[in-house]
């Protein structure tokens, strides 16, 4: 029925016949990295130092190896053919043909893009999308960007490119991009250059069109060809691709060259061709007519155009890039963009909760275009890739210092979401699970497509480890994968249309990936937990991916609570498959079995200390254990501490009931541990909650109050903008732990690291993040479905003000999606004092979604365009936009998503397909 009621909805019916019928509206989009040199991919250095051995000032002339970047472009969903900008304002000594940036070294708080860009729309098949770049008319300050920001120290801020003074007085360009599709593969294009300066100025704008690089280093000898077949029109044919032409309205000029390195620039070595990747440098701003193929042919042409735009002014530049012959190119353009823009429209008004007032909505909707934007392509064989390095473990001579020679199975292939295309041109496996929960709102296809990925042979490693990331696919994320795809399950679910496929099939991976966490990470066989950083950086007092400096074990109390979480997640869906076959029932018993011992693990019967939980402080801590058998709690209070609440789950009072086999099993446990049954799990009145439901949790009801005691308190972790990642406490009480004559300290920082620990460029003592804040309030929800209405707290701590703890996970809420609307001032607390975006009416209402958040005010921080899991603002926005106190206390869990649907469309089909 939602299906049906949807069909007017034009982007639905994409989305549903790409999905039904295959028809391929996803196979062009914004699959281009805005970043491929600096990368690992890229790396062939002999001591892995990535960031200088492939430059930003070399990729110009440099080919890449395994993928493209560019300023606001798009590819083919194999990233064969690739159209992008660059850019002239007849000032730079190079085009801007790619974002700039400071690499970990340069940067006083490490990598950071020097850039101004937004993602503004798209639709889930990017059916219309809207991208702005905003371009100084000065020379761009790249020298004194390097220089400056290399004097500062980690305690000052970063420079940024509006300290240098080259936006001042308006003197700049806003160069609009968008794509809008006739057809899956009829994409028209259309550029509007704004100058926002009082005086006209000149902008060489050169639409680029070109092949990746697949010929030259053995991947496939065929070499695809671009040529000129008639004025302002390119031809471009490709063995796999077939053949597309770029339509270029007006009469520009057409620049041929080919896609090779300009050996001779780099090494002074000759060139293998007189046509190189640099060319259009060399014509445009050199005046070397001979830079360019007079043949009009290559594997990289460029439509030049020189446009003159008036103070004020606009001047607007129309082409069309289509597989099949288009034999009135542009007489209706404006009206097939225009009616793309209307679908993207009603597409977004279909998906947003009415509730939401114009500045939410705007938001919610540019913060899932930004996730959409964030799509790349992805490429890299393990395999060969280590062959030439000389490291295939298979190879008798073979090195032992290069990265990732575990991984020689993996061959990445696809397009993914990324955590950001510049800071993070590569997938993240925990970032990507938080992914998938906001993408559940606009393409649910995608979102599971995207799960199941990390889960697949030439991914998921044999032992059942999931990948990380390429600096060290070794390196171990939290397993918030079985919760990502428990959310989606039951999301779907909801629509009418339970994938049980797909649950299954996720299932069987994760088995593997649990087994892998047990046998890995639990090497004493306790039942506690290590894993390293796990994602959270300098959280501790040493850095806990490495040998510690007192020598022992590091038993973590964040490592444990995940893979609490992680048993609930799994025993749910067992729950959901039992169902299908009660083979699922002794597998659910296994899950039970490891949550209690795990739980039991981190607060034992009786005082002990050489535990987690420490009952004077009602905190859980990690505990450090010594080569002698001492132990002693790391008192930090951090995030590490809060991770235990997030292990809550609420089940229906019949989830056991209806299965007798596991019903005996839990009995026979029972029986057989009853002291140990009593302590984690209890069935007495205290954990039987509303509507009978029973509670699985490591916090009982008086571990839950001290814990939300020290969550709530806005001296601790309550910030003006969500939970901070460290307590405020640590301010002016910071922990120190003393080596010998070293002395460690972890004192609150709410915005940038004065560590390099993990590069500097994030910081976990202090700001605020969003994932784990999302995991928060998720917990609050569950607990409050059990505990109900009676059970009320503190917030703020001490303010005598009390609330359910709906309305806790409703504050919490607030205090995150506050961050970016406008307050009473008309100030957006994203950019703290940047007078700029905070008062200018063309950056005002142009988000942007940062890696973390400063922690007492709310100032965006790190990565600028980590819209991956800061995009979850959106699925905040519409959770709240819609489930009430009363939807969430009444409906069971199977139910709730099912209302919260219903609500969202009126019973209509919605975003995901």
């Amino acid at each position: 029925m939602a299906e049906q009621v949807l069909i007017d909805v034009a982007e639905q019916k994409r989305l549903n016949d790409a999905r039904e019928a295959g028809i391929p509206w996803k196979k062009w989009g914004p699959y281009l990295s805005e970043r491929q040199w600096g990368t690992v991919r890229e790396d062939y250095s002999e001591n892995g130092d990535a960031w200088n051995y492939f430059t930003h000032d070399q990729a110009r002339s440099r080919v890449y190896r395994w993928g493209e970047d560019g300023l606001g472009g798009i590819c083919d969903d194999k990233q064969r053919l690739c159209f992008a900008l660059a850019l002239w304002n007849e000032r730079d000594p190079i085009l801007k043909e790619r974002l700039y940036g400071l690499t970990n070294s340069e940067g006083n708080h490490g990598e950071d893009v020097k850039e101004y860009y937004f993602y503004i729309d798209s639709t889930p098949t990017h059916s219309y999308m809207k991208y702005l770049y905003k371009y100084p008319q000065r020379e761009f300050p790249y020298q004194d960007l390097v220089e400056t920001n290399r004097r500062r120290s980690r305690e000052e801020f970063e420079y940024e490119l509006l300290d240098t003074g080259v936006f001042d007085d308006d003197r700049y360009f806003d160069v609009f991009v968008e794509y809008a599709k006739e057809g899956p593969e009829d994409v028209l294009i259309r550029i509007t250059v704004h100058n926002r300066g009082p005086e006209a100025a000149r902008l060489r704008l050169l639409p680029t069109l070109w092949f990746r690089n697949t010929w030259s280093r053995g991947e496939n000898h065929r070499k695809p060809s671009l040529r000129e077949v008639a004025p302002g029109v390119i031809e471009a044919s490709h063995h796999e691709l077939g053949t597309y032409r770029l339509y270029g309205d007006g009469d520009p000029e057409l620049l041929f060259t080919e896609n090779e390195t300009n050996a001779q620039r780099l090494w002074g070595r000759p060139n293998a061709s007189p046509y190189v990747k640099d060319a259009f440098h060399a014509y445009i701003i050199s005046g070397r007519g001979d830079a360019v193929n007079p043949a009009k042919v290559g594997t990289k042409a460029a439509a030049h155009y020189a446009l003159d735009v008036p103070g004020g002014g606009s001047r607007t530049i129309r082409l069309r890039l289509a597989a099949a012959g288009v034999d009135d190119v542009f007489s209706s353009f404006e009206g097939i963009v225009e009616s793309r823009i209307g679908d993207a429209d009603e597409f977004y008004r279909r998906i947003t909760p009415q509730s939401l007032n114009d500045d939410e909505r705007r938001v919610h909707r540019q913060a899932l275009a930004g996730l959409l934007w964030s799509k790349q392509y992805y490429y890299f064989d393990l395999e060969h890739w280590l062959r030439e390095h000389s490291s295939h473990p298979l190879l008798d001579s073979a090195r032992h210092d290069v990265r990732n020679t575990e991984w020689v199975h993996m061959l990445n292939s696809d397009v993914i979401s990324m955590p950001d295309k510049w800071e993070y041109p590569w997938y993240a496996a925990w970032d990507l699970a938080f992914h998938t929960i906001s993408l559940a709102l606009v393409d649910f296809d995608f979102a599971k497509e995207q799960l199941l990925l990390m889960l697949r042979s030439l991914y998921f490693h044999p032992n059942g480890q999931i990948p990380a990331y390429e600096w060290n696919f070794s390196d171990v994320n939290p397993p918030v994968h079985a919760w990502a795809t428990l959310w989606l399950y039951r999301y779907e679910q909801a629509l009418g249309r339970a994938d049980i496929r797909f649950l299954e099939r996720s299932f069987q991976g994760l088995m593997l990936n649990f087994n892998w966490w047990v046998n890995r990470k639990d090497p004493a066989g306790r039942n506690v937990f290590a894993g390293g950083f796990l994602g959270l950086d300098n959280i501790g007092v040493f850095d806990r991916s490495a040998q510690l400096p007192t020598g022992g074990s590091l038993e973590q109390a964040d490592g444990t609570a995940w893979m609490a979480f992680y048993c609930q997640c799994m025993l749910d869906m067992a729950l959901i498959l039992c169902e299908y076959d009660p083979m699922y029932e002794e597998i659910a018993f296994k899950f039970i079995q490891h949550f209690i011992w795990i739980a039991y693990a981190m607060d034992r019967i009786g005082e002990n200390h050489d535990e987690m939980w420490d009952e004077e402080d009602g905190f859980f801590y990690d505990l450090l254990r010594l080569p002698d058998g001492q132990t002693m709690r790391l008192k930090v209070r951090s995030m590490v501490g809060l991770l235990p609440l997030c292990a809550s789950t609420v089940f229906d009072p019949d989830a056991l009931t209806r299965f007798p086999k596991l019903l005996e099993l839990v009995a026979l446990f029972r029986k057989r541990h009853p002291e140990l049954a009593s302590h984690v799990a209890p069935t007495d009145e205290g954990f039987i909650g509303h509507k009978e439901r029973r509670l699985l949790s490591i916090l009982n009801k008086k571990k839950l109050e001290q814990v939300l005691g020290y969550l709530l308190d806005e001296n601790e972790f309550l910030g003006p903008h969500g939970i901070r990642s460290l307590s405020r406490y640590h301010l002016d009480h910071p922990f120190t732990f003393w080596v010998g004559h070293q002395e460690y300290e972890v004192r609150y920082l709410p915005a940038e690291s004065n560590t390099g620990m993990f590069g500097g460029n994030s910081n976990w003592r202090g700001p605020v993040w969003m994932p784990v804040n999302m995991l928060i309030v998720r917990a609050l929800m569950n607990l409050y479905n059990f505990y109900g209405n009676e059970f009320k707290v503190q917030c703020p701590t001490g303010s005598g003000r009390y609330m359910t703890l709906f309305e806790v996970a409703q504050e919490i809420t607030r205090r995150l999606t506050d961050t970016f609307l406008r307050d009473k001032d008309g100030r957006r607390p994203v950019y703290g004092g940047t007078v700029k975006f905070q008062d200018d009416p063309h950056w005002r209402d142009l988000i942007l979604f940062y890696e973390y958040f400063h922690g007492d005010n709310g100032a965006g921080l790190g990565a600028s365009h980590q819209t991956g899991w800061t995009g979850l603002v959106s699925t905040l926005l519409d959770l709240f936009g819609r489930v009430n106190a009363n939807i969430l206390l009444e409906t069971t869990r199977a139910g709730l998503l099912s209302r919260v649907v219903k609500e969202q469309v009126g019973g209509k089909q919605t975003g995901g397909n």
